[in-house]
């Protein structure tokens, strides 16, 4: 019988996009709290590793790729507890440049086409091969990472926003399909944050193309624009994920947890 708080031991999480960024950190917690813990990548090769993790390499925009993820998942772990949606990607574009100055940072169809696929295909894929396992046991959590930009929209990144806007709404319709099957689904939606992978040179010269404004220029004065007048750390966000993969919050469903410092509109 467990005795953490949490009592995730012996609980068999995946995590999309879970070898960098937000997802290496929710892995880390993860497995601190006693999970067992596979990391779905691109870019791992498979197989268990030091930190106590155990890597599949998998592209989640595939659905070969997912399903055999997922089988060897239930081939190895026995089972599927908690499947976390992290794996995403974000490219900076404008629906039109009209100084005409960068027009490949002016969204066109691979970019969408790529957006789409991964943030919003990826994620249906994903909880469609976890949750026919789930319910055999009539139980389980999925947790969609989304954006504060899927609700509040963004600025330069309005395709970013739509496939986050639409996990937001995967997210309650798939609650209200699963609860019978005492399947939990949430949604994270952080805001600003301390810097990862992808936030590259690459990335921020595109933003800053969209904002009008220069890279040194998107240093924003972060107390003006956040109440709590800071970034958010990455640890707080996979704080919170793992308390929803918990039974702690076993009554929470079908909503999307903003985590920006208070960031909004208002």
């Amino acid at each position: 019988m467990s005795n953490s708080w949490l009592e995730l031991e012996d609980k068999v999480a995946i995590v999309t996009g879970g070898a960098s960024g937000i997802g290496s950190q929710i892995s880390a917690s993860l497995v601190k709290n006693g999970a067992k813990v596979i990391v779905s990548d691109l870019n791992v090769k498979t197989g268990e590793q030091t930190d106590g993790t155990y890597y599949i390499q998998c592209d989640v925009t595939n659905k070969e790729s997912v399903n055999s993820m997922v089988e060897k998942v239930v081939d190895l772990f026995g089972k599927v507890d908690i499947l976390i949606n992290n794996a995403g990607v974000n490219l900076p574009r404008l629906l039109v440049d009209a100084q005409g100055e960068q027009p490949e940072y002016e969204l066109d169809e691979k970019d969408f086409d790529f957006m789409v696929n991964v943030n919003q295909k990826g994620p249906f894929l994903c909880a469609q091969a976890a949750t026919r396992e789930m319910i055999k046991r009539k139980q389980g959590v999925i947790i969609n990472i989304t954006s504060e930009a899927g609700i509040e929209g963004s600025l330069g990144q309005s395709c970013y926003s739509a496939t986050k806007g639409a996990v937001n709404g995967f997210t309650r319709s798939w609650a209200k399909e699963l609860g019978k099957f005492n399947i939990r689904v949430v949604g994270v939606a952080p805001g600003i944050n301390e810097k990862t992978e992808m936030t590259t040179k690459e990335y921020n010269e595109a933003l800053a193309y969209t904002r009008g404004t220069t890279v040194e220029g998107l240093n924003t004065d972060y107390s003006k624009t956040i109440p709590l007048g800071r970034v958010g750390e990455l640890n707080e966000i996979s704080d919170l994920v793992t308390y929803l993969a918990s039974e702690r919050s076993s009554y929470i469903t079908g909503t999307t947890v903003n985590i920006s410092g208070g960031k909004s509109r208002g």
